[in-house]
């Protein structure tokens, strides 16, 4: 039986892998932020962040907003491998991953739904601006100001 520790760092593990191997598979960007970080971003979702995975749109849940674009890909990674749920534009909970393994294997393609920059997403933690490439709003301001 594994331990706590051992458990956590598999976690940590997985979720760097992921984030490294769609990077490579985009053949863009870099996982120095993916992987750096995986071990702090997982222990504020596993022990302080209140959040369910079934119910995006819980009022009272915290918010993650993540403005690094170089660490998109770990934001991808922790909201499949939690299986958060989409939601549609009028923020009804759907049966279906919000970030599924297929979306991550387009990570950085064109039309994929999960770009390189949070630009856009229909993941429902995701910082949304209103139009691609908008300077005038942070995504953190964006995200904080759609709450």
């Amino acid at each position: 039986m594994a331990t706590q520790v051992q458990l956590d760092t598999l976690c940590i593990n997985t979720i760097r892998t992921l984030s490294m191997d769609a990077i490579q598979q985009a053949n863009s960007g870099h996982p120095g932020t993916p992987m750096a970080m995986a071990p702090v971003v997982y222990c504020l979702w596993q022990r302080f962040l209140r959040f369910d995975p079934a119910h995006p749109i819980w009022p009272n849940r915290d918010r993650f907003v993540l403005s690094a674009g170089h660490a998109s890909m770990l934001l991808y990674s922790l909201l499949h491998l939690c299986g958060v749920k989409a939601v549609n534009p009028k923020y009804e909970v759907l049966g279906e991953l919000s970030v599924k393994l297929d979306d991550i294997k387009r990570f950085r393609q064109l039309d994929s739904q999960c770009p390189g920059h949070n630009v856009r997403s229909l993941s429902p933690p995701l910082p949304r601006p209103r139009r691609p490439g908008r300077s005038d709003v942070s995504p953190p301001v964006t995200g904080r100001v759609g709450q």
